[in-house]
Formats: C-alpha cells, structure tokens, sequence
C-alpha cells in the first residue's frame, strides 16, 4: 500500500470517528430536552391533581367568587390540554392564565378567614406554591437544556449533521408578559 494511501484511510477513519462523535453528542443534547420536559410535565400533572381540591375546598366559603374559581377551573383545563399534545407555546399561554387565576383565588382567600383558617385550604395552598416553584426551577433547567440543544444544531460542523439527520430546534417555555407583572391586589378587591 502507498503512503498516501494510508494517509488518506487515516484521515478518512479521523473524520468518520469525529462524526460519530459529534453525532453522538447530538442525540445526548436531544434527549436532555426530551428529560427536562419531562420533569416539568410530572409538576405539571401532580399540580393538575391538587387544583381541583383546592377549588373544591374554596367553593365551600367563596360562593361569590365562582368567576374565579370558573377561571381557574378553564385554565387548569387548557395546561392539560397543551401538555397532551405536547404544544410547548400553549403550556406557556395557558400557564400564564393559571396562575393569574391562582394569583387571585389566593388574593381572594384573604377576604374568607375561614378559609385561611381551613387546615385543607392551608395545606393545599402549601403543596401548589410548592409545585408552582417545582415548575419555574424546572422551566430554567428545560430552557437551559432547549438552548443548548438550539446552539449545537446551529454550530459549524454540527449543522451539517443535525440536517442530514434531520435534528430540530426545541421551544423554549416561556409565559408572557402577563405573568411577570406584578398582581395589583386593590383590583381584585374592587
């Protein structure tokens, strides 16, 4: 064999391996996004099984505020909704709706002191606060892991693989505007 043969088969196996390499670290970087959203979609189903329990335990004191309870009740509904068909951007609206809702059925409750006395009521407002901080650590983590893979499948020689084999960017979960206000409370009392 010729020297500039084995030179070639030798380049040839060093780009073949930095391929596969670059590939396998792709389909990492997908998977890591797959995971991430998982372990918001868990918070996001164990935050569906609390809610209807807490309006539940609400409805007993506020009969006045059915508008909110209502709203919260169609929210909760609309996060199902998105999570099962996996629609990134409707989680992302319907969050914002769902915890303007919790916002002021939580405002609210201020105004019932038996309510806020309700060991239940305390307890499940507790455990959704709690979910509701599960959610926004775990949305840094997704996005986190949405950028990465967003950076990888742009980047030079990366792009290359990520269009033979078809890689796509992922969508970052994010609320809108809405829910990074803040709550102005007098309203809710008017």
């Amino acid at each position: 064999m010729e020297l500039t043969t084995v030179i070639v088969l030798v380049v040839l196996g060093v780009v073949l391996l930095y391929a596969i390499m670059l590939y396998n670290q792709l389909v990492s970087v997908k998977h890591a996004v797959s995971q991430a959203w998982s372990n918001i979609d868990v918070l996001l189903r164990q935050r569906h099984d609390e809610l209807p329990k807490l309006v539940e335990a609400c409805r007993r004191y506020m009969q006045h505020e059915a508008q909110t309870l209502e709203r919260v009740i169609a929210a909760r509904g609309a996060v199902a909704s998105a999570r099962a068909e996996s629609d990134v951007k409707g989680v992302g609206r319907a969050e914002t709706a769902l915890r303007a809702g919790l916002g002021q059925l939580f405002a609210l409750a201020e105004n019932y002191p038996d309510l806020k006395a309700s060991e239940s009521f305390q307890h499940l407002q507790e455990r959704i606060t709690g979910l509701e901080n599960g959610i926004a650590d775990r949305r840094e983590l997704y996005n986190a892991a949405v950028n990465i893979n967003n950076v990888r499948i742009e980047q030079f020689p990366e792009v290359l693989l990520a269009r033979l084999f078809a890689f796509k960017p992922a969508t970052l979960l994010q609320f809108s505007d809405e829910e990074k206000a803040d709550v102005d409370i007098r309203s809710l009392f008017s």
